[in-house]
């Protein structure tokens, strides 16, 4: 089989914050932003990668969820606990300082796990944790 990875979802409340982070902040390109309803999908990516994209949606829109359910998304959310997603980087001590100075919220620095990775973890608007990795 060819199988690759082509889209991921992460949830976002605020299409605006969320393109000042993934557009400004990281450098993903805008690939697609679709509003409907007042609600907005909007495609990232690396750029020069043109065949993996991040699809940023509203957590909300998905058909068939409850009040409660909602509500239990928007908590998860503000704690930080409903999503997250890994990247990469050659450059982890430069990427992370271009990150601290911006108004992204810090997770963890640049730190040596010991299941064998170099990493370091914010938290986007949304609050999904973005953790990025040093390729080595």
């Amino acid at each position: 089989m060819d199988i690759t990875i082509h889209q991921t979802f992460l949830p976002h409340d605020d299409p605006e914050a969320a393109l000042a982070f993934y557009r400004d902040t990281l450098g993903f390109e805008v690939r697609n932003h679709v509003e409907y309803g007042g609600m907005h999908w909007i495609t990232v990516g690396p750029v020069g990668q043109p065949g993996t994209s991040l699809v940023l949606q509203p957590p909300t829109a998905a058909p068939g969820l409850t009040d409660n359910e909602r509500r239990t998304i928007a908590e998860m959310m503000a704690k930080g606990t409903y999503a997250a997603i890994n990247l990469a980087t050659k450059d982890l001590d430069g990427t992370f300082e271009r990150l601290q100075a911006s108004d992204a919220e810090v997770v963890q620095e640049p730190t040596e796990q010991p299941y064998g990775v170099r990493d370091c973890a914010f938290r986007d608007p949304a609050g999904n944790l973005i953790r990025i990795q040093e390729l080595r």
